[in-house]
């Protein structure tokens, strides 16, 4: 056996002990906790998040250092893209249709999950090496929690660093743009294809190299043009396909759910592999419980907490429970995943919209794929430079945005197995202090959306 392959099987069986009952009970258990607790407070105050994100609440002296919607914007790049398309087509290839419907739970709970962990990333807000007031899990364990919680923090900081990296983007763009576009146009054989990918790479490190010089403030002016744009464009799309199969729409959901209890669909008719493929693709799709999006929503602009938590649970809605569902009818749909027999990720998408618009399809997909995967890149490097702050201090910085980079070229070159592994085996790892210092902190939460949302009812405002 290789060093690869040996590697492989290792990172493999990790990713399976590390996605386990555990933390499946950890991630739904806790975000069911949280919303029970809360009343189901996040849902009954939607309306209020779009006032914000609005604006109509923004003052620009607020400390912090962007508005609330290019805090979501930010949080939203380091989600959409590839995590709803290649994703999802992984979670159906891996876990089988059945996998969508826990993808689904992972959603439901998770905008419960990200009211409270976005309200606690400003709620304790912390200075870092450089005196600069940061947001994110690990902040909140040291300010929340206390010295003796320090090494929750530097668990996700380590995992962060591990797990917050561009080369799923990196090689997933790579492959769209070779098969969709290069292989096509005649531009690359097999004798190139490495040449090809590693040329991309590069371009793409030096673009991201740009936008990183401007920091989070760069990205989220960056991320605020182009996310929506290309959900709306996206949204479209599958719409289209959608309504080219629309008498099969309920066949389609049906299997979503027959499939999620049986397990027939997987080889071997694993309903625990349907289970922890669709949680585990859930998570990393709209990333609730994991902690990652609170680094961006740490840095809004406001003295409001609460606020922050409000804009936040928005975020599973339209990544998971909107542009994952649109990704899944389409594989389902167009019998792409039946017949994608060693085809995976991204390219298994490309295929089922190739059923409806034929050689176009994975170029209108490209349209979207790009812009979105390299707003997730210039996203991670964010997170991961705090991260690596709270680690080391400001000092290395340089060192850590050098590699960063270099990670965008290898990572176009790089296994997807390897590659998808590492992410998935740190995401999990990254839940457990998130998750745990979330649950406990939960109480002031609550109390303070108390305070917060009593200020928005009339008829308390009335009686006092």
């Amino acid at each position: 056996m290789s060093f690869i392959e040996s590697l492989d099987a290792f990172l493999a069986t990790f990713v399976y002990y590390a996605w386990g009952k555990p933390l499946l009970i950890l991630l739904v258990g806790g975000g069911l906790f949280l919303l029970i607790s809360s009343r189901a407070r996040p849902y009954r105050h939607l309306g209020h998040s779009i006032d914000l994100l609005r604006g109509k609440y923004d003052d620009p002296k607020d400390p912090g250092q962007v508005p609330h919607r290019q805090a979501l914007s930010t949080a939203l790049s380091g989600t959409l893209g590839l995590g709803n398309i290649a994703g999802v087509a992984l979670a159906i290839s891996t876990g089988g249709p059945g996998a969508i419907l826990w993808m689904w739970v992972t959603a439901l709970v998770g905008v419960a999950t990200k009211f409270f962990t976005a309200t606690l990333a400003v709620m304790y807000r912390g200075r870092d090496a450089a005196g600069e007031l940061q947001g994110g899990p690990m902040y909140v364990i040291r300010e929340g929690l206390g010295k003796k919680w320090l090494p929750l923090a530097y668990l996700f900081a380590i995992a962060g660093l591990c797990g917050l990296l561009p080369v799923f983007q990196s090689n997933q763009t790579v492959q769209l743009l070779r098969e969709s576009f290069a292989l096509p146009m005649g531009w690359v054989g097999a004798e190139n294809a490495l040449t090809f990918d590693l040329a991309v790479g590069v371009l793409l490190a030096i673009a991201a190299m740009v936008v990183i010089i401007g920091r989070i403030q760069r990205i989220g002016r960056f991320a605020v043009r182009v996310v929506p744009a290309m959900v709306v464009f996206y949204l479209a799309l599958t719409l289209v396909v959608i309504g080219y199969f629309w008498d099969q729409v309920p066949a389609a959901f049906a299997l979503i759910f027959s499939d999620a209890f049986t397990g027939n669909a997987v080889v071997g008719g694993t309903l625990g592999t349907v289970v922890a493929t669709g949680i585990s693709r859930g998570a990393f799709s709209n990333e609730a419980g994991i902690g990652s999006e609170s680094l961006a929503h740490g840095a809004a602009k406001t003295t409001e907490p609460v606020r922050e938590g409000v804009v936040a649970m928005v975020g599973p809605i339209v990544d998971t429970l909107v542009v994952c569902t649109c990704t899944a009818l389409v594989i389902l749909l167009t019998g792409a995943w039946q017949h994608g027999e060693g085809v995976e990720g991204v390219s298994l998408t490309a295929s089922a919209f190739s059923q409806v618009f034929g050689h176009w399809g994975p170029l209108l997909l490209l349209v979207m794929v790009v812009p979105l995967a390299f707003s997730t890149i210039v996203t991670y490097w964010y997170y991961g430079v705090k991260c690596f702050n709270f680690l080391f201090g400001p000092r290395w910085q340089w060192l850590y945005s050098a590699l960063y980079i270099l990670l965008i070229v290898i990572g176009a070159v790089a296994s997807l197995n390897i590659v998808n592994n590492v992410i998935i085996g740190m995401y999990a790892v990254m839940a457990v202090p998130t998750m745990v210092s979330t649950l406990i902190l939960s109480g002031k939460v609550n109390r303070a959306a108390d305070r917060y949302f009593a200020k928005f009812d009339p008829l308390k405002n009335k009686a006092q």
